[in-house]
């Protein structure tokens, strides 16, 4: 995709979105047509006078008044949406070329979903709706040559591995590779006992080694969920079954990811940890662009460790293969389990250890189905909230 690009970001004033802005403000071709937000109502008007976008979002209706005031009040003229349907319509938006999709959770999978129904060009920061509606959302990009770029670090990095098979051949050509494998920091826990993890706080869990993160995307890489979760990403962006996915434990977060090749080859991708390296990838795919982040200097580094995940302590790993294995609405019903459960602990309503037992008990009373419809996928995520919050 070359020449002027015309950019929506959903989710602009989360870490994702506040990265991507800052890696489009280094570069002259990208335009922002459109930001959203849930509630952050300052932040999105600041974000609104710096890059003067067309259409701005603010999903909470609470702090709609609010908003347009302070909208009227700045002189901006941005034009603030406050319709149902106002995610949909930035995200489709004929003039729009570019979207980050970089809202938490369940919630971005409408606009995820009609960004690609529309042929746009996606970075999915949002792992959670693809892993919800697996084919039916990669077939919607088929069918309407819409590219779907992974931002996820560990899914970029494989995108970029399989780049250089892109060449004529399918980038999951399975006469040529022989496994994908995704690595995990292993989180704030990674040595922590099992009976010590009962007692950890919401802060101590928040507290990513490596990593600035959001509240919940934070807990799940401190119960490991989030491996569980790109697991079942993996297998839908790539065209490959779980068992063709491992996931190793590499504490320095410095290899993002590797493609095994059936001759015996490795290739891996490899930076400092910062988001602006895999968002400024999707944004001047096939070409590259200048992130802001650091140039990688292995000369300074640890040496750089590898292990396999302890499932005992961290059972949200099994957890998330299973839930591929099962297939249908099962990974809507583990997300959406996994969503209630992570926002009780937050909230001290629940201990950490007990995230993953709401999640399995959920999984085992759930009946899961084909995932052939948006209307039965969102009818399976609202009965595991219904389920996991009667759990707790």
């Amino acid at each position: 995709m070359n020449g002027y690009r015309q950019l929506t970001i959903l989710g602009s004033t989360g870490s994702i979105g506040r990265s991507t802005l800052d890696v489009v403000s280094r570069c002259d071709n990208i335009s922002v047509f459109a930001l959203s937000a849930y509630r952050n109502s300052e932040m999105l008007l600041t974000q609104c006078l710096q890059y003067e976008p067309r259409y701005a979002v603010l999903v909470d209706p609470e702090q709609h008044q609010q908003f347009k005031r302070l909208l009227s009040e700045s002189g901006c003229k941005t034009e603030f949406l406050d319709t149902e349907d106002a995610l949909e319509l930035i995200a489709a938006h004929e003039q729009v070329d570019v979207v980050m999709a970089a809202i938490v959770g369940a919630a971005g999978l409408a606009s995820g979903l009609a960004a690609v129904s529309a042929g746009k060009r996606l970075l999915l920061a949002n792992k959670e709706s693809l892993i919800m509606s697996g084919k039916l959302f990669t077939e919607a990009a088929k069918q309407n040559n819409a590219d779907i770029i992974p931002i996820d670090s560990e899914h970029n990095a494989i995108f970029q591995c399989l780049a250089e098979t892109r060449s004529g051949l399918s980038v999951t050509d399975r006469r040529f590779v022989d496994k994908l494998v995704l690595t995990a920091s292993g989180g704030p826990f990674l040595n922590t006992p099992k009976e010590v993890l009962a007692k950890v706080t919401p802060e101590q869990a928040c507290a990513h080694p490596k990593w600035s993160m959001g509240q919940k995307i934070s807990v799940d890489s401190a119960t490991l969920m989030n491996k569980g979760l790109e697991l079942i990403e993996a297998s839908f962006l790539f065209d490959l079954p779980g068992t063709a996915i491992d996931i190793v434990v590499h504490p320095q977060s410095i290899v993002h990811s590797m493609v095994y090749y059936r001759d015996g080859s490795v290739l891996a991708q490899l930076a400092n940890p910062d988001m602006r390296v895999p968002i400024a990838y999707g944004l001047a795919f096939p070409d590259r662009m200048a992130s802001g982040a650091e140039v990688l200097d292995l000369t300074r580094q640890p040496a750089l460790e590898f292990s396999k995940p302890d499932v005992d302590r961290f059972p949200c790993v099994s957890l998330g293969r299973a839930a591929l294995e099962a297939g249908g609405t099962a990974p809507a019903v583990l997300n959406a389990a996994n969503e209630i459960a992570v926002a009780a602990f937050l909230s001290n309503r629940l201990g950490f250890q007990q995230i993953p037992v709401i999640i399995e008990a959920v999984l085992s009373k759930t009946p899961c189905e084909p995932a052939v419809s948006l209307d039965i996928i969102q009818g399976a995520d609202s009965a595991a909230r219904i389920a996991a919050k009667e759990l707790i």
